[in-house]
């Protein structure tokens, strides 16, 4: 009986053996994790992309974006400007430029010409094209490159279609987790701000004029920010307030800002000099001005430099709020606070240093002997 037993199992094995059925099976095998997977872009495109992302072509307003993200060690290929042009006002581009060095540029933006290089872009080998285009742009790169194409929105600064393009980019490029901290960065800021100002009357407000405003190039006191980001921010009393609906640079007549006569004038760096020499040649449309005998004008970096810059814009809230409301921000040591923002956006230590040897730094302006 034993024996017979003893012979049953063995047969039972041996079919068991034989059939592969018997005991555990290979585990999933290599091959069958997917190497794709689908996206839908920021204009309704469904795109099919690496499971995987590498190697990145960083187009339009992107560049910045990806380098928020910590991502700019994956770009093969580069939109923006040519190395000898780039200064700290343009800060991802400036923080990257040894990274970039040799990185090829494939496209570029410049004076609001958008252009690609197919040839280049198919020769740097990129996993995904990135890019803050139309969606009848990115079909065309796409169609023309034959590798996928992935738009985000340009970005509205401080706005929700900021925060989808770096959730998007995130998610492409792997970089889910930190594409919520710069999010949640931006806003924990704009909070801070907004909390410190929010109480203040605005009897106590001085009034304010955003000029030398970087639009299309640089300008003079007459170029002027409408609905300026930087001002509404942190609550400020701006003069231009209900002047326009549209937000950005504009110009206007000189006339019109003896009309406003704001108590404090901030200039973007690149506009100074040409101020400076406007100074020179009319004193006697200055001396009217209460900003410049009270010597209440002050300069920052422009805020857009090939679009709009995120981590300047907040360190320059930061920088008119603490003089314009001096009492709300005594605790904020501005240098400490500008740089720890300039290293969380972009990696690098003391930027504030770099903007000021560049002539682009924060500081008040002296025209003539005022």
């Amino acid at each position: 009986m034993r024996k017979s037993t003893i012979s049953i199992l063995i047969i039972m094995l041996a079919v068991c053996i034989l059939a592969a059925g018997c005991g555990p099976g290979p585990g999933p095998s290599a091959s069958t994790t997917p190497k794709t997977r689908t996206i839908t872009d920021s204009v309704g495109r469904t795109v099919e992309i690496p499971a995987t992302v590498e190697k990145i072509v960083p187009l339009g307003n992107t560049p910045r974006m990806i380098t928020y993200l910590g991502l700019a060690n994956k770009v093969v290929g580069l939109g923006g400007m040519a190395a000898d042009k780039i200064t700290p006002v343009t800060a991802y581009a400036y923080a990257n430029k040894d990274l970039w060095a040799n990185v090829p540029i494939v496209g570029t933006d410049a004076a609001g010409a958008t252009d690609y290089y197919p040839e280049q872009i198919i020769s740097v080998k990129p996993d995904v094209i990135l890019c803050s285009y139309t969606k009848e742009l990115a079909d065309e790169i796409q169609t023309k490159t034959g590798i996928p194409v992935v738009a985000v929105p340009m970005g509205t600064l401080f706005g929700k279609d900021y925060e989808d393009a770096l959730r998007l980019l995130g998610d492409v490029c792997g970089a889910k987790e930190r594409a919520e901290e710069v999010i949640s960065y931006i806003n924990n800021s704009l909070k801070d701000l907004a909390t410190r100002t929010s109480n203040i009357p605005d009897a106590n407000k001085p009034t304010v004029l955003g000029a030398a405003a970087t639009f299309k190039g640089a300008h003079g006191i007459e170029g002027v920010y409408m609905k300026y980001a930087v001002f509404s921010t942190i609550a400020a009393n701006d003069v231009t307030k209900g002047v326009s609906d549209k937000a950005g640079g504009v110009l206007v007549d000189k006339e019109q800002i003896i009309g406003w006569n704001p108590q404090f004038i901030f200039l973007d760096s690149g506009g100074v000099n040409l101020v400076k020499t406007d100074y020179t040649n009319n004193p006697d449309f200055y001396a009217h001005l209460k900003a410049v005998n009270e010597g209440n004008i002050y300069q920052y970096p422009s805020s857009t430099s090939y679009y709009s810059n995120v981590e300047i814009p907040i360190v320059n809230s930061y920088y008119v709020a603490s003089l314009l409301y001096p009492e709300q921000f005594k605790d904020i040591v501005f240098k400490d606070k500008a740089n720890e923002i300039f290293k969380f956006f972009l990696g690098t230590d003391d930027y504030l240093s770099k903007l000021e040897n560049a002539g682009a730094g924060y500081d008040k302006v002296t025209l003539g002997d005022k």
